[in-house]
């Protein structure tokens, strides 16, 4: 079994700043993955420096991030994102990033593991760029991913039932409410499994700590093989 978990990091800014890592940190440290995904880990400007700074990653977590070349040389992650991940699951991990269509930059970045490939997202704005997007991705992960594959990340897709279809080979799991993280009514955080893969448990990380470090509340599940 491993924990998996996907966070919107919103630059470690909270909802209206101060710019805060530390918070964020503790509550990825509460959650405690085996591997989770990160969405909005760089500043948008400029050479996009890192807002999650790389040096207190491991300290804080026990997790080391994915070998990622980055927009800059200051950068975390790929179009804002990366991928954190025990020590010795870095070892045999091997990243791909796979570029996205759509109105606005946007990028996957794959991680591939001995029996498992991990997929982060974050998606567009417009339901046609993520329609797209999603296309794009599920024609690639079958190439790159072997038999087991999880989607996670920030999908910004509020219906269940819309702008989702190309999904349709995967299992789509929203645990909860993730957004706004106050007062949270929206499922845009997800997770897509494929066949062969089950969820034993899953949920949303809503301690007080996590409502005040991003827009975003993190979510959970942990997966088993069946």
């Amino acid at each position: 079994m491993l924990r998996l978990a996907s966070y919107n990091l919103h630059k470690c800014r909270g909802l209206a700043g101060p710019h805060a890592p530390e918070r964020n940190l503790a509550v990825i440290r509460e959650l405690r993955p085996d591997i989770i995904a990160l969405q909005e880990v760089d500043f948008r400007l400029g050479t996009r420096p890192e807002a999650l700074p790389r040096s207190l990653i491991e300290r804080e977590t026990g997790l080391v991030p994915a070998d990622i070349n980055g927009t800059g040389e200051n950068s975390l992650g790929w179009h804002g994102q990366t991928i954190l991940m025990r020590p010795d699951l870095a070892e045999a991990a091997v990243l791909r990033r796979l570029p996205l269509p759509g109105l606005e930059p946007r990028g996957a970045v794959a991680l591939r593991l001995p029996e498992l490939t991990v997929i982060g997202l974050h998606l567009g704005l417009t339901r046609s760029s993520r329609r797209a997007q999603l296309a794009r991705v599920s024609a690639q992960a079958g190439r790159i991913g072997g038999d087991h594959i999880v989607m996670m990340g920030d999908f910004n897709e509020w219906r269940d039932d819309r702008g989702l279809e190309m999904l349709s080979g995967f299992r789509v799991v929203a645990p909860g409410p993730s957004y706004p993280a106050p007062l949270p009514r929206l499922k845009l955080d997800r997770f897509a499994i494929s066949p062969g893969l089950e969820i034993i448990a899953s949920g949303v990380g809503n301690g007080a700590q996590a409502r005040d470090a991003s827009d975003h509340l993190p979510i959970w599940a942990d997966i088993g093989f069946a």
